[in-house]
């Protein structure tokens, strides 16, 4: 399956993205390319972007990942939606649920009385 996909280029701490179509299961940096569609710096938000070869590839049934589909329907190449990639997270209701569902047992005290045992001193303990 053919994938759109970042290609990450530029210096450490000084991120840039190429826009590229390859195979799913190869890797971003090192896998070879089916073809450079464009750029993208996320720093000065500068895009150049070939849009008839993006819709030819999305045509050819090459799947956008999350973000580029995004940045393609902010640009208005492609319309719908923005998808959302940010990972999920377990809400608070879900996890109060979860503590309800767990039974707690309840610590009962009991006041019993404690036998005192009475320190036998040495002489009553020789005098026996």
């Amino acid at each position: 399956m053919l994938m759109i996909r970042f290609q990450r280029i530029g210096r450490t701490n000084d991120p840039a993205f190429r826009i590229v179509v390859l195979e799913k299961e190869r890797a971003a940096k090192a896998g070879n390319i089916v073809e450079l569609l464009g750029t993208y710096n996320p720093r000065s938000k500068a895009l150049t972007l070939n849009e008839e070869r993006v819709k030819h590839w999305i045509a050819m049934g090459a799947q956008p990942t999350g973000s580029i589909h995004n940045l393609l329907v902010n640009k208005g190449v492609i319309t719908g939606k923005k998808v959302n990639v940010l990972p999920k997270k377990t809400s608070q209701k879900k996890e109060e649920e979860k503590m309800a569902e767990t039974p707690v047992t309840p610590v009962v005290e009991t006041k019993e009385e404690i036998p005192v045992i009475e320190a036998v001193s040495a002489e009553t303990a020789s005098a026996s």
